[in-house]
């Protein structure tokens, strides 16, 4: 996808439809290994634990979440409810608005938790055939069949249980590894000997890391840990599932 996307953005470059070029340049972005260690440093250094997941780090949140040692999954990826979590939250973030480059127009986020249970629940199907809706709209792993959405998918799996019993016209599009693609998101490789085991922040050597290494300003950095410190003494931890209950009422 990254590649089509830069395809696409030199082409429109080319064109001078700077909108467009703007739009697939976003799609283009990359996560390297010095970013990921960089993140890997600051965190260690805040004293905040983290996994690192051997494939889908969606995977490994949903497994955490499953097993109990954290609350949620957090990520605008809904292929966390297709590895299980039970919880997931969406648009946890700062900013409270995303823009959207083809539309040239930002939109307001709100948090929201999507319960797997309820979700199933609702549709009247299983996780596995939550798996096969998702095959048949199309995952990171597989093309959809041409012509299948949401709607469509979700009733065909309705009446037929699962993309075994498709009628031949359609399941004859499916990708022939189907199984192989439920797997992944069935029985996905995780850590399971993982530890999440808080730390206090490093002052000294946070602000050597990111002031004289990576040259951010010691009076902005400073003035954020002594906010993450008060917020640590006055909250030993965010109680998220109470801000949904109060956003609830407050509805």
């Amino acid at each position: 996808m990254r590649d089509k996307a830069t395809l696409e953005w030199k082409k429109a470059l080319e064109a001078g439809d700077y909108a467009a070029a703007f739009s697939k340049a976003v799609m283009t972005s990359r996560l390297t290994r010095p970013m990921i260690e960089d993140a890997k440093t600051l965190l260690n250094l805040l004293g905040t634990p983290y996994v690192q997941a051997p494939s889908e780090a969606e995977a490994q949140a949903a497994h955490m979440a499953m097993r109990g040692d954290v609350w949620a999954s957090s990520s605008r990826d809904l292929d966390s409810l297709l590895f299980g979590t039970p919880k997931l939250v969406r648009y946890l973030t700062l900013t409270g608005t995303e823009f959207y480059p083809s539309k040239g127009t930002s939109v307001r986020l709100e948090p929201e938790l999507i319960i797997l249970d309820e979700f199933l629940s609702r549709h009247n199907i299983t996780r596995k055939q939550l798996v096969d809706v998702a095959i048949l709209i199309g995952t990171d792993f597989n093309e959809g069949v041409r012509g299948i959405g949401p709607k469509k998918s979700l009733k065909l799996i309705n009446e037929c249980s699962g993309i075994e019993n498709l009628p031949s016209t359609i399941k004859t599009k499916v990708t022939q590894n189907y199984d192989d693609i439920r797997r992944i998101f069935l029985e996905p490789d995780i850590d399971q000997q993982y530890a999440l085991n808080r730390g206090s922040i490093k002052e000294r050597d946070l602000l050597a890391f990111l002031c004289d290494q990576r040259g951010f300003s010691r009076d902005r950095v400073e003035k954020v840990i002594e906010k993450i410190e008060r917020y640590r003494l006055e909250i030993k931890q965010t109680d998220l599932e109470g801000w949904f209950r109060d956003k609830d009422e407050r509805q």
